[in-house]
């Protein structure tokens, strides 16, 4: 991932040092389950211990002439140990270290982004508490519908991350695992009492079983999760831009001192970070086609998958980090312009309390139809004419012979709208 995208916490975490030193924490766990078998004598392991460690240049130079990086790197291993390093990586292959310590960086990583999540649910519980009935006009199709509240529409996006939370910690679970079981799963020069070891002092679990390889249906699941949990982000940050058009002007991301708009036209204030996430959110389903892509392996094990994860796995962690950041300076900047909401729900003399009206009138006539003709009639009238719809029912003789001037200016209340709206935050909030 390019350096702009790139938060100092997760990128040491996929740094190639971070990566060798994932590699040699399975070895020496190893290391020390053998020894408890005999296989690896006491003062071997000690020695191992006490001088194991690499040069990420050594091993490069070493790479360049094996092609191979795992043996470079234990070669570089080897080098500092000296002799007790036949006993390094003794009866294992190199997918037992790989994925292992794949694994196990995966998991460091979803708890960085873990935070950012549980951050985001944070901020968002408080902004559906303090907006549980901040009136805003709902629509449908992209055009007016009914009044709602900000807190109701907030809240959708609260219970929809507290889901994708769900479904990212269940992938990061299933990926918690790993596998010390030889060439191809068969534990022929290992006893699976090392592998329950290594995974144990790493923090992980054995998978029940194995190829050469964990297989990719976790990783497939990990990555989706993240893209699924952008695609909602994505749905969130799109509400914001629309909203955030001039003619509309319900809510803008925050607009810091000194920050420019444009380099042409002073007036602008852009939604730049949401558009950002709308990008990211692009990135990270393409991220998940080609995890899915790797489930499908010949036989026991091929590095058809290898090239792609050292690309999709490190670059969806970090623009994970990043884009969730970014999402929690959005939520934290949020500007909320209850006055144009206001204004908005009552654009053409309330023309979306219609239904309203429509109600009342079916009660006092007894046809929904023929109150949906009257009903309709006027607001396309308001509408034509850049009109007011109030105005045009209060003129109605339809209309005023069956609902009186008291009753229409109870219609055009948003106590209706807003009744249940506190009990349905309040359910939120207790979920």
């Amino acid at each position: 991932m390019i350096e702009r995208y790139t938060l100092p916490e997760m990128g040491r975490l996929w740094s190639q040092e971070a990566m060798y030193q994932a590699w040699l924490e399975v070895e020496l766990a190893a290391c020390e389950a053998m020894a408890k078998d005999g296989i690896v004598p006491a003062k071997a392991l000690k020695n191992i211990r006490r001088k194991a460690g690499f040069e990420v240049d050594r091993i490069n130079e070493i790479e360049a002439v094996t092609n191979h990086d795992v043996i470079a790197f234990l070669t570089s291993v080897a080098e500092k140990v000296g002799p007790d390093a036949q006993y390094i990586h003794y009866g294992m292959t190199s997918s037992d270290v790989l994925d292992t310590a794949l694994a196990l960086r995966m998991k460091r990583a979803a708890k960085i982004i873990d935070k950012r999540i549980v951050t985001a649910l944070s901020k968002l519980r408080s902004l559906v508490k303090r907006h549980a009935l901040t009136p805003a006009i709902g629509r449908t199709h992209g055009v007016l519908a009914e009044p709602t509240t900000v807190g109701l529409k907030l809240g959708v996006w609260y219970t929809e991350l507290k889901r994708a939370r769900v479904r990212f910690l269940a992938a990061t679970e299933e990926i918690s695992v790993g596998a010390i079981s030889g060439a191809v799963g068969n534990f022929a020069n290992l006893d699976p009492k090392v592998e329950k070891y290594v995974c144990k002092k790493l923090g992980l679990k054995p998978a029940e079983v194995s190829t050469q390889v964990i297989q990719r249906d976790r990783h497939a699941a990990f990555i989706s999760s993240i893209a699924l949990l952008f695609s909602s982000i994505e749905k969130f940050a799109t509400e914001v831009r629309n909203l955030q058009r001039s003619e509309i002007g319900e809510m803008q991301e925050g607009f810091a001192k000194g920050q420019k708009g444009s380099s042409a036209m002073p007036h602008k204030k852009n939604p730049i970070t949401a558009e950002r996430l709308t990008g990211i959110a692009r990135l990270m389903r393409g991220y998940a086609v080609s995890s899915l892509e790797n489930v499908a392996l010949w036989h026991e094990r091929d590095i058809a998958h290898s090239s792609v994860e050292r690309i999709v796995i490190p670059d969806a962690t970090i623009l994970a980090d990043y884009g969730l950041a970014k999402f929690n300076d959005l939520l934290s900047g949020l500007v909320i312009n209850k006055k144009q909401m206001l204004k908005n729900i009552y654009f053409r003399g309330g023309i979306v309390f219609s239904q309203r009206l429509l109600l009342k009138l079916t009660s006092k006539i007894g046809s929904r139809e023929d109150a949906y003709v009257i009903v309709q009639r006027n607001a396309m009238k308001a509408h034509d004419s850049d009109g007011s719809f109030r105005d045009c029912i209060s003129a109605d003789p339809d209309v005023t012979a069956h609902v009186s001037s008291a009753e229409i200016e109870e219609l055009f209340t948003l106590d209706y709208y807003l009744k249940n709206a506190g009990k349905i935050v309040e359910r939120v909030l207790k979920s």
